[in-house]
């Protein structure tokens, strides 16, 4: 029993030894983790695009025009920067990238509405930046509508009709209050980062033994110690962007924290397994950075957090349960931003445990036998 507790304690600090002596490693498996956790979040710093630059082109130059502009010129998503005479001028503007969309008011839209009749309005974006182009227009038909719904209560008030209109719609934003970017894909992209870096530490730690060694045998404690070593710095990985860098973004958080331990130490330890089998077919310690790092986007689409499932081929998504990053970025974002219950993770849970046992028996496999 002795000498299985001392081989254990020798693979696990020896493990941590080739961590932190290898700059490449450190760099990958620390380093790169705090300095994602600072420079991804930048881009999404505003959360929501603001202020796009919008031109109007009025042709009807009229009381009722001029009300519609203003309703226009209170919304936050856009910043009328112009008012033009044409629509070839406001073409030119966007054209130019001087806007990003453009507003048409034709002639006789007073009178229309005044008549009873509906008042048409045109909206254009320019679609090179979708989402700059779907702010434009969700912005721009914000403030039509409204304007649209205090003309209707006007018309009702001439007509000696009701002078409210029938209802009232008030949105409150249940997850994402801020509805911004940063709070839906950071959040979900910290996993991928763990679990990236991850990946690419073991698998240049193995290269790097097996450039050195010519193999890579282990016995079955040294296998545990060396995974558990591994699994300690992805955890603590997992808790550094679950807690801090979350609370420092100020991202949604805390919803579950007892699920969120249980979920990150299956999304870990299934990044581990999966880590430790890959990694017994790397021959050099260059060819990780070469054939990981290039996964991460597909990685991230193949998860469906930002790619919806109803749209992904069926073959597809039992494909990506093959991948830790899939059930593990959903379970986190389900137990950390959403407060899910243990049940309503039920099913990722199980894809993690599953993942855990295939390829922990593949990496037992591998380093048990001539590689």
């Amino acid at each position: 029993m002795q000498n299985y507790r001392a081989a254990f304690v020798e693979a696990f600090a020896s493990t941590f030894r080739a961590v932190f002596t290898d700059r490449a490693v450190v760099m990958v498996m620390v380093g790169a983790v705090i300095l994602y956790s600072f420079f991804y979040p930048t881009g999404y710093q505003q959360q929501v695009a603001s202020e796009q630059p919008v031109v109007i082109v009025d042709q009807d130059r009229t009381a009722l025009s001029r009300d519609l502009i203003r309703h226009i010129e209170r919304v936050s998503a856009v910043q009328v920067t112009a008012l033009v005479a044409s629509e070839t001028e406001a073409i030119a503007q966007v054209s130019a990238m001087r806007a990003e969309g453009f507003v048409v008011i034709p002639k006789g839209f007073e009178r229309d509405i005044l008549r009873g009749d509906q008042g048409e309005v045109a909206i254009y974006a320019n679609g090179a930046w979708l989402g700059r182009a779907n702010t434009v227009l969700t912005g721009l038909g914000d403030a039509i509508t409204g304007f649209a719904r205090e003309a209707a209560v006007r018309q009702a008030a001439f007509a000696g009709a009701a002078a409210q209109p029938p209802l009232h719609l008030v949105q409150r934003p249940l997850f994402n209050t801020r509805e911004g970017y940063g709070s839906a894909l950071v959040t979900g992209v910290a996993e991928l980062i763990v679990q990236q870096t991850l990946l690419v530490g073991i698998a240049v730690m193995a290269g790097t033994r097996r450039e050195r060694r010519g193999q890579l045998f282990f016995s079955g404690t040294q296998l545990i110690g060396i995974a558990s070593a591994c699994l300690l710095i992805g955890f603590i990985n997992m808790l550094y962007y679950a807690g801090f860098m979350f609370w420092y973004q100020d991202y949604p958080r805390g919803g579950n924290f007892p699920g969120m331990l249980v979920g990150g130490l299956l999304f870990v330890g299934a990044v581990v397994a999966l880590g430790m089998f890959i990694a017994s077919f790397f021959r050099t310690r260059e060819r990780a950075y070469q054939l990981i790092l290039v996964t991460s986007l597909p990685f991230f689409f193949l998860s469906n957090l930002s790619w919806p499932a109803t749209s992904t081929p069926q073959w597809l998504l039992w494909l990506a349960k093959l991948l830790p990053s899939t059930p593990g970025i959903n379970i986190m974002v389900k137990f950390n931003q959403l407060g899910a219950s243990f049940a309503e993770a039920a099913w990722e849970m199980a894809n993690l445990l599953v993942l855990i046992v295939v390829f922990g028996v593949l990496a037992w496999w591998r380093y048990r036998r001539p590689a």
